[in-house]
């Protein structure tokens, strides 16, 4: 099963986890998160990081999803890739991390397809006639 580690401002990631298991009725296994600050010292975050790919991995790989591309935590979550193994998607939505959550069985690249277009499909224009 595919680790999903969430690296977001704040209280971001603990905010889509608790959603994500409404929507799944359960608290999704293999899933953190780490809330960073404009306190935290990246290096140390960088470090716990490492230590949470290490429990959420268990040989199938790990996706990190981070919220804004060239913010801290993106920065941060960009030094814990490696190519096939731990992948990072930006823009972390909750239609993207359902989507992963739904299809963590499969290998990490198509889970990796599966949540960028979960975060590309969770956004639309509804207008008067058209409902979801």
């Amino acid at each position: 099963m595919i680790g999903i580690l969430i690296i977001a401002h704040g209280a971001l990631g603990e905010c889509l986890i608790h959603c994500a298991s409404h929507v799944m009725g359960r608290r999704p296994l293999r899933l953190r998160q780490i809330g960073v600050t404009v306190h935290d010292d990246p290096e140390l975050i960088l470090a716990h990081g490492r230590e949470l790919l290490r429990d959420l991995d268990d040989g199938s790989g790990v996706l990190v999803l981070s919220d804004i591309c060239g913010a801290t935590p993106c920065n941060i979550a960009s030094r814990l890739v490696q190519p096939g193994h731990v992948e990072l998607v930006s823009g972390v939505s909750l239609p993207m991390l359902v989507r992963a959550l739904t299809y963590r069985d499969e290998p990490l690249e198509s889970v990796l397809d599966k949540a960028m277009v979960g975060g590309v499909n969770g956004v639309m224009h509804l207008g008067d006639q058209v409902s979801c």
